[in-house]
This record gives C-alpha cells, sequence and structure tokens, in this order.
C-alpha cells in the first residue's frame, strides 16, 4: 500500500486511540497524507474544505437543528405525551408504549436522537417510576425510544448521509418513514410483552373526550411533521427549504400559539444551535478532504476488489455491514462514522447490486442502535443522566431492545421493500 494511503489512515486510527477529538483526527490524517504525495500540495486542503461546507443541502442540518430546539423548549413533550398516554395509556405496559409511541412523534418534529431522549424522557422516566416500573427498565425505554430520532424524517443524520455520497436527500428521508414506524411497534410489542410477564401497571381507561382534549393540546405539535412531509411529497420545496419552513412555523406554534418561548429564550436556543452547527459543519468541511483523498488514491476500487475476493454475494456482504456498523456505532457518534466510511462503503454496495437508499437505510439505522450500547452511547448516558441511575444497569435492561433493533436491522438488509416503498411510489 502506498505511503500516502498508509498516512491517511494510520494517522487517523492513532490519533481517535489517544483521544484526539474526530475533527482534528480528520485534519491531521489528511495534512500527513499531502505531506508524503508528492502529486498534491497544501493548498488542495483549503480547497476542499470550502467546497464540502458550501452546500445547499447542508443549509437543512442548521434549520432542522433550530426547528428541533424550538419544539423541544416550546412545551411540545409534555402535549405529545398527554395524547399518546389518552390513546394507548389503558393497555398493559402503557405508559411504557406512551414512552415509545412519543418519542416517535417527538423524532418526526426534532430529527435528533439526544433530543429525543432527553425532552420525552424528562417526563416520561419520573411517570414510570411513580407508576411502579423496575428505574433501570424506565430510564432503558427512554433511551431506545431515542434511537428512533435518526430514523424517522426529518433526520440530520440523513441529510450528511446524503451530502457525502451525493445520494438523493429527499428518498433518503422517505425511505425511514415505513421502518421507523414498524420498529417502534416492534418496540412497543416488546413492552407489552415484558408488562404482562412482570404484571406492569396499567394506566387509566380509554375515554373518547380525553383522547379529543389531547388531540386539541397537541394538534399544532402533529402538523408539523404533515407539513415537512407533506411539502416534500408534493414538491412543493426541497429538504432544505423544509427545514427553513419548520423554523418558521416552530417559531409561529411556540411563541404565538402555545406562548412556551419569548424572543429572549428564542435567542438563547439560536446561540446554542449555531454553536452546535459549528462544530458540526468543522467536522463536515475535515470529512470532505478525508472524502476527497480516498478517492483519488482509489481506495473504493481497492477495497471493492478486496471484498470480492471472497465475499461473492450481497447477502454475505450485507451481514459483514451490518457487524461493523453495530462495532462502529459502539465507539464513534453517527455522524462521524458516516463522514469516514460513506465515500468507502456507498460505491462498495452499488457495485453489489444493492440500492443506494436501502444502503443509506440500513446504515443510519444501525448506527443509530449504538446511541444505546456501551461504551460510548450517548442516548444510554442521557437516560442514565436522567434517571441517576448506574450505566451499567440501564446498559442491562437495554438488552432486550436491542435484539428487538438487531432483527428490524437484518429485516431492513434483506428485505428491500421496507426502504423503497415510498420513494418508488413517490417517483423519486
Amino acid at each position: 500500500m502506498d505511503l500516502p494511503v498508509l498516512a491517511l489512515f494510520g494517522t487517523l486510527f492513532i490519533a481517535l486511540i489517544i483521544g484526539v477529538p474526530i475533527i482534528w483526527s480528520l485534519a491531521l490524517s489528511c495534512v500527513a497524507s499531502v505531506a508524503l504525495n508528492p502529486n498534491l500540495t497544501y493548498v488542495i486542503i483549503a480547497q476542499r474544505m470550502f467546497a464540502g461546507a458550501d452546500s445547499f443541502s447542508l443549509l437543512a442540518v442548521p434549520a432542522f437543528m433550530l426547528a428541533g430546539d424550538i419544539m423541544s423548549n416550546g412545551g411540545l413533550s409534555k402535549r405529545l405525551i398527554d395524547f399518546a398516554d389518552s390513546l394507548i395509556g389503558w393497555i398493559a405496559g402503557g405508559v411504557s408504549i406512551v414512552a415509545v409511541a412519543a418519542c416517535a412523534f417527538f423524532a418526526a418534529i426534532s430529527g435528533s436522537s439526544m433530543a429525543t431522549t432527553a425532552s420525552i424522557g424528562s417526563v416520561m422516566y419520573p411517570e414510570m417510576v411513580k407508576r411502579g416500573y423496575p428505574k433501570d427498565y424506565s430510564a432503558a425505554v427512554q433511551a431506545i425510544g431515542g434511537t428512533l430520532g435518526v430514523v424517522i424524517p426529518p433526520s440530520i443524520v440523513f441529510v450528511i448521509y446524503g451530502t457525502i455520497t451525493g445520494v438523493s436527500i429527499s428518498s433518503l428521508l422517505m425511505s425511514g418513514i415505513i421502518p421507523g414506524i414498524f420498529c417502534g411497534l416492534l418496540l412497543a410489542l416488546y413492552c407489552y410483552v415484558m408488562a404482562k410477564k412482570n404484571n406492569f401497571p396499567k394506566g387509566s381507561d380509554f375515554k373518547v373526550p380525553n383522547v379529543w382534549a389531547s388531540f386539541k393540546r397537541a394538534f399544532w405539535a402533529l402538523m408539523m411533521p404533515v407539513i415537512i412531509l407533506g411539502g416534500i411529497y408534493a414538491a412543493i420545496f426541497t429538504p432544505t427549504e423544509a427545514a427553513v419552513v419548520s423554523v418558521f412555523y416552530g417559531i409561529i406554534v411556540c411563541m404565538f400559539i402555545y406562548k412556551d418561548i419569548d424572543i429572549k429564550g428564542l435567542w438563547k436556543i439560536a446561540q446554542n444551535t449555531a454553536i452546535v452547527t459549528a462544530n458540526l459543519m468543522g467536522l463536515v468541511a475535515s470529512a470532505s478532504v478525508f472524502a476527497y483523498l480516498v478517492t483519488i488514491y482509489n481506495i473504493p476500487v481497492r477495497i471493492t476488489e478486496w471484498f470480492m475476493s471472497f465475499c461473492n454475494t450481497w447477502v454475505l456482504f450485507m451481514i459483514i455491514i451490518n457487524i461493523i456498523m453495530i462495532i462502529a456505532g459502539m465507539f464513534l457518534d453517527n455522524g462521524s462514522i458516516i463522514l469516514i466510511l460513506g465515500p468507502i462503503l456507498a460505491p462498495l454496495a452499488v457495485s453489489y447490486g444493492i440500492d443506494p437508499i436501502q444502503f443509506g437505510l440500513v446504515v443510519v439505522f444501525i448506527l443509530s442502535m449504538g446511541q444505546c450500547t456501551p461504551p460510548f452511547g450517548t442516548c444510554m448516558f442521557i437516560a442514565s443522566g436522567i434517571s441517576g441511575r448506574p450505566v451499567l444497569g440501564v446498559a442491562r435492561a437495554l438488552i432486550g431492545f436491542l435484539l428487538v433493533e438487531i432483527f428490524c436491522g437484518l429485516l431492513f438488509s434483506f428485505v428491500p421493500w421496507f426502504s423503497l416503498f415510498i420513494p418508488e411510489m413517490l417517483g423519486m
């Protein structure tokens, strides 16, 4: 293997092992590789960083983040929980199912797993404990529900994946609808089975007036995903434009209808979003240089030839990818993994005849599980922090939920219908 290629990957792995932040690990690896390549100059680094960040599609990332933060701080989580509780709280294990349903609703608003776990978990964890559910199990429900945040659109991770690999972002967003809902239903079924097995308490009886009253309170919150996805379905606006629309909609709802946010609060939310966006865009810029070097060194072609030498079917390839993504998700966040591996694995999947939209959905879904796995599961840590429970106890309670998600990941890997039905139906 060429010395610049060894420097690119060797520097990256060493930097990550010794604890260098991912943004600087990527940058250092690119500098080392360019320094050892006589055909490249350092100016290429600045050029590719600018080109990588100068993307219209990436404007959707700060906009979706801002919209999610506005809705998170605008009192929506309590309204969504009340509505879900009025619908399904009477079922065995109803409050745990309500937590999963509320996470699914909120995921379709925030597009973020961490925001979903934090917003829903802060309300649902105390309620579950008050009703007699085990503390570790109650925290695990909040963590696993948050993983739906990067699958159900709008999803910031899908925007990043589409930008870095060139796959249609609109198609990727639409591909997450059925898998997200299906996984949510299976997680709810697991909650029901656990409730029956352990005699967990039921909630209040089903009453139509309560459903209607809670629906009216949650109506404007429920309309947000309808407006975003409906606008994309009908080709009224692009995903980037939909993100901006969601910001204005969130401001109108939270400031003038629900009146839970004032100008001072909005300014603070905007500042926090700007900080997070700046960090993310720096990561994207560094990853763009890395992806460029991966391409000019023909890394995808080399890896494809290597894979083809021992992996001659797409089925075996998908099994290997599932294993790789599960392990990678244990140590790095979703965005970092996609920025590093996306340019390498996406062309490889195409060479096996796998639809790029399906592959994108599988990668994002499997990586979402990493947010609930040791040692660096972000949703797991947030749930542990909210509950005050030890991480190890929450991790043990998550095992059954993770088995459900592994089953879903394999199903989505080998049954393309789940991810391709809606995009194909809409002619995307």
